[in-house]
């Protein structure tokens, strides 16, 4: 009898042991963050963790100028490392920062979310008085942008390896659209936005302007459009209409900054354009579409088929009209066939002017916030 009695106690101790610790690898999202009335009061965050201010301060030498990474619309980022050697990336809310906070808001209610190979991770996030922290895992060769606007460091790019990237995006995206727990819109893809771990995987970052789709949810429409020229597609930048296909446009401007190791706007003096979209057209509708390789590669026939392809395929990522673009689970399906015919690409007409609303990319990476009457206003004037 004493015997069951002690084994019984034993038993029900070593239970609640185990449910403490499974509660101790959730982390109940804090109150007063403004970040609870989204999820609801009894969500849980899955996979990140709260960490102390004193902590992630240690860890970045106080925030020293020497571990400062960057600066974007959320606040500078720094490189930090623990006591334990482990190396993170910390983005701190700029004081003050409307755009910054909804990000932060945005960032740990989806991200924390979302886990694929090609998705930057979340590690966790920190609050302190006027503090607003998000800690994500560390990319030791940063960003796309770094590498292939690079006149030295393209050279370390060649199309196999570009080739693997591009793969990985469209696999990144292709989870955000169709397979993750809730159907997400990214909605400022661009280079700087693809970060490279120490093996050159991209990884998708920033999620601060993404929204959520409802399964039954083709389009949404905002009066306020935010994000980057040179990457937003004509019915988002003109008419504040954003879907999975704004994302395939986004796709489609990065796959040429691979392909031709250009920025997407600029002067290219050897076509009647001022845009990549208006130059890669001409050459590739002219039967010229390996002339587009970025000249640091060092050429092989054995790429041909696959550059013509990515080039044919980014044709139709950026056509004006969103019905005529892929949708990504095409997209990744004719990267990874060699049988997979591709359909012939429209002229891309506003790049032209031909449309009723010609736009031409702007800046690269000039990330603008502006109204749809603002835009509306403007007289933008194609090539």
């Amino acid at each position: 009898m004493l015997l069951t009695v002690i084994c019984c106690y034993f038993s029900i101790k070593t239970h609640k042991s185990r449910a403490c610790k499974r509660r101790s690898r959730k982390i109940v999202l804090p109150q007063g963050l403004g970040i609870t009335s989204a999820l609801g009061s009894e969500k849980e965050m899955p996979d990140a963790a709260l960490f102390d201010f004193k902590i992630v301060k240690a860890a970045t030498s106080y925030f020293s100028s020497e571990n400062k990474l960057g600066e974007g619309g959320f606040g500078p980022v720094y490189k930090g490392t623990f006591l334990s050697g482990q190396e993170v990336a910390v983005k701190r809310l700029s004081k003050g920062s409307k755009q910054g906070y909804q990000e932060f808001h945005n960032e740990v209610r989806l991200i924390a979310r979302l886990q694929h190979k090609n998705l930057v991770r979340l590690l966790g996030w920190c609050t302190h008085k006027d503090e607003k922290i998000l800690i994500y895992e560390y990319m030791p060769n940063k960003s796309l942008d770094k590498f292939i606007f690079d006149p030295t460091r393209s050279a370390e790019l060649n199309w196999e390896k570009r080739f693997d990237i591009i793969k990985g995006i469209a696999n990144g995206l292709l989870y955000l659209h169709q397979h993750s727990r809730m159907r997400v819109i990214h909605r400022d893809l661009k280079t700087s936005n693809v970060l490279l771990d120490s093996e050159m995987n991209p990884k998708i970052s920033d999620f601060g302007l993404a929204r959520t789709f409802q399964t039954n949810q083709d389009k949404g429409n905002t009066q306020r459009v935010v994000g980057t020229y040179g990457y937003m597609s004509p019915e988002y930048a003109l008419n504040g209409v954003f879907s999975e296909k704004s994302d395939v446009f986004g796709f489609g401007v990065i796959l040429l900054e691979i392909i031709t190791g250009k920025r997407s706007t600029g002067f290219y003096a050897d076509s009647n354009y001022q845009s990549l979209f208006g130059y890669a057209w001409q050459m590739w509708e002219g039967g010229r579409g390996l002339e587009l390789l970025d000249p640091s590669m060092l050429r092989s026939s054995s790429w041909a088929i696959e550059v013509l392809r990515c080039t044919q395929l980014a044709m139709l990522c950026i056509q004006e009209d969103a019905a005529d673009r892929p949708t990504m689970s095409s997209a990744v399906f004719s990267l990874s066939s060699d049988t997979c015919t591709l359909p012939m690409p429209n002229k891309p007409a506003f790049v032209f002017g031909r449309g009723p609303n010609p736009i031409l990319p702007a800046s690269h990476d000039n990330v603008v916030e502006a109204s749809i009457n603002e835009l509306t206003r403007t007289s933008v004037h194609g090539c």
